[in-house]
């Protein structure tokens, strides 16, 4: 693993998983996941990360071992007796369709974390996919929040659809794949929800489209940005989540968007080649950059 360390502080707030994966050609069991997990080890690329999470007392030694490592703060990690949560999925050949096999939340369940006042003065923070209220809770104790950036998924629009628009009214960006923006804004055409999207608060919308890229909806501008090529792909669960770690760390580092994006993009497709953190876990900064360059020739072409 290389990590380069900065000055720039990254909040990031998520669940802490033991994952199990099934593919066509195999299956994986107690993987370390999560959407945090995902997130903090690629910001922790190029910033300094401050985790908020929750695990059991049956997360494994090598886990929190990889968590110290890619971190700058663990005084928000809680380890509370129980269970840590837990998820499997199966992925069909075409990777289009993914489907769950069990949730337990475990000690997840009683998440409800009280930021340390150094926590509290982060300036950028990044929500990864958990429920609004918990995200809700977060912000309300960053009061030198600078960039908020949210991410969120289909549960939260069809349960906790007011609460989702709630959070959304705070954050600086809002990362949504283009289902859940359809879904969300009952609009079909991405232009037309990303102009819905924006019309709640956040200025900088980003609709991820799959092996499509990304479109980012900046003020009256938009952007697309397109994805590095992988010849094979072995697992693909938190790519989301370390392209929106990605996309954090480069704000915090005084990036802008499209950097940012560009960032977010390479790390992601990093995720995929390997199963669970393996493979963005070990990279080296020389092929993140080199993944980088090449995703700028993509852009708005």
């Amino acid at each position: 693993m290389t990590t380069v360390m900065s000055s720039s502080n990254t909040l990031i707030v998520g669940s802490i998983s033991l994952d199990t994966i099934e593919t066509v050609s195999d299956r994986k069991e107690s993987l370390l996941g999560g959407s945090a997990t995902y997130a903090t080890i690629a910001a922790a690329k190029s910033s300094d990360v401050h985790l908020v999470g929750i695990i059991g007392d049956d997360f494994p030694p090598k886990g929190i071992q990889i968590l110290e490592e890619s971190t700058a703060d663990l005084s928000n990690l809680e380890q509370k007796k129980g269970k840590t949560f837990s998820w499997g999925g199966k992925y069909a050949k075409d990777w289009d369709n993914r489907e769950t096999l069990f949730t337990e939340l475990g000690v997840f369940k009683e998440f409800n974390p009280i930021l340390t006042e150094q926590n509290k003065a982060a300036s950028t923070v990044f929500l990864a996919n958990i429920h609004p209220a918990l995200q809700l809770s977060v912000l309300n104790q960053c009061s030198k929040r600078k960039y908020v950036i949210i991410d969120t998924m289909n549960l939260w629009i069809d349960t906790e659809r007011e609460k989702l628009k709630e959070v959304i009214s705070f954050c600086d960006v809002l990362l949504i794949n283009e289902f859940e923006a359809e879904q969300f804004t009952r609009r079909k055409y991405h232009d037309d929800q990303g102009t819905v999207l924006q019309a709640l608060g956040p200025q900088n919308i980003i609709i991820k489209c799959g092996s499509k890229g990304a479109k980012l909806y900046s003020g009256h501008r938009l952007d697309t940005i397109g994805v590095f090529p992988i010849k094979n792909v072995i697992d693909p669960t938190g790519a989301g989540d370390a392209f929106g770690g990605g996309i954090a760390s480069s704000l915090a580092n005084g990036e802008n968007m499209i950097e940012s994006i560009i960032n977010g993009s390479a790390l992601a497709s990093l995720t995929i080649e390997g199963f669970g953190i393996d493979t963005v876990y070990n990279s080296s900064i020389n092929e993140i950059e080199k993944r980088k360059e090449h995703l700028r020739t993509t852009l708005n072409s």
